[in-house]
């Protein structure tokens, strides 16, 4: 029997390589554990002890072995550690953890990480309208791009649509030197990069001569309407009202659309309001539209991206 406000947990099976992905280098995994708990955590290889009160013991149990089943799959980071923490701040220490989502793309598998992802996840599969909010490197774009490059490829869509607002260019795109593609390439690099991952580069060229996936501005989408296509709608803080709505007005027969952006990264010029803003304003509640938003704990990015995140949200007190 574990003495008072201290028990032990032992973590199966044995995998020396999850177990030092679970400690983090240096075992700082387990120290941001410790801080944002309030425990002791100390370890003799798979066997961990866990020291302190007991709402704090049971959600560094539950995290642990979460953290660990994770770790099975891919490499973890700071991000996970602090994603893992704000939902159970969020959610309560009840209740089960999800099962993994995956989304099996062409090429590789791609593991949908926490609640929120999850969530975003199933509507994309599953809603005719998703947005999917929230700061940078929190996988709005890359899920999107994965779960409309796996439909594609079991036909339930015949074409694949991203569309981007060029707005550094004013959408005006006459100006700038090159040919079309020249133009517009900039400004859709990283949708290429992500077809690339899922497809890769040769099968991404063949699918984009062939026209099965096109990429295009949005000024480009004035007038047409797509049938049988899933759409995305990237970088959708930049468009204006009435861009927002003609996007929303291309859908046609089978298709299904996906918008996604940051209302704080907002580049329009003042006073233009944000078609984003406006659209999640317009269609609340309205059947066949789900929306997704995302913290800065969600960032897969370098862990410091989150961290940068929460700093640009802080008040400033006063002028530098």
């Amino acid at each position: 029997m574990s003495a008072p406000g201290r028990e032990e947990l032992e973590l199966r099976p044995e995998d020396n390589a999850r177990l030092a992905a679970l400690c983090g280098p240096l075992d700082a995994h387990l120290r941001l554990l410790e801080s944002r708990l309030g425990l002791r955590l100390d370890n003799r290889g798979h066997r961990f002890v866990l020291a302190g009160p007991a709402s704090a013991r049971r959600r560094a149990r539950r995290l642990l072995e979460r953290l660990y089943e994770m770790s099975e799959r891919s490499l973890l980071a700071e991000s996970d550690i602090l994603r893992l923490l704000d939902e159970g701040e969020e959610e309560g220490d009840g209740g089960e953890d999800a099962l993994p989502v995956r989304v099996l793309t062409p090429r590789r598998q791609i593991l949908a990480r926490g609640r929120r992802q999850a969530a975003y996840v199933a509507a994309l599969e599953s809603h005719d309208l998703s947005f999917g909010v929230g700061p940078a490197g929190t996988g709005k774009t890359y899920l999107a791009v994965a779960v409309a490059t796996a439909l594609l490829a079991r036909g339930v869509f015949r074409r694949l649509v991203l569309v981007r607002p060029a707005v550094e260019a004013g959408e005006r795109l006459g100006f700038l030197p090159g040919g079309f593609t020249e133009k517009v390439d900039p400004y859709l690099r990283p949708i290429y990069d992500a077809l690339d991952e899922f497809l890769g580069p040769e099968e991404t060229a063949r699918a984009l001569e062939r026209g099965t996936i096109e990429i295009s501005p949005l000024a480009y989408m004035r007038g047409r309407t797509l049938a049988q296509a899933f759409i995305i709608l990237d970088e959708a803080q930049n468009t204006t009202a009435e861009q927002m709505k003609m996007f929303l007005t291309r859908l046609g027969e089978g298709s299904r659309a996906a918008v996604t952006g940051d209302e704080t990264q907002i580049d329009l010029p003042r006073p233009e309001r944000s078609g984003l803003a406006d659209a999640l304003e317009r269609l609340a509640g309205l059947e066949g539209v789900h929306v997704s938003r995302f913290r800065p704990s969600d960032a897969q990015r370098h862990p410091l991206v989150a961290r940068i995140v929460r700093a640009y949200e802080r008040p400033r007190d006063g002028p530098p």
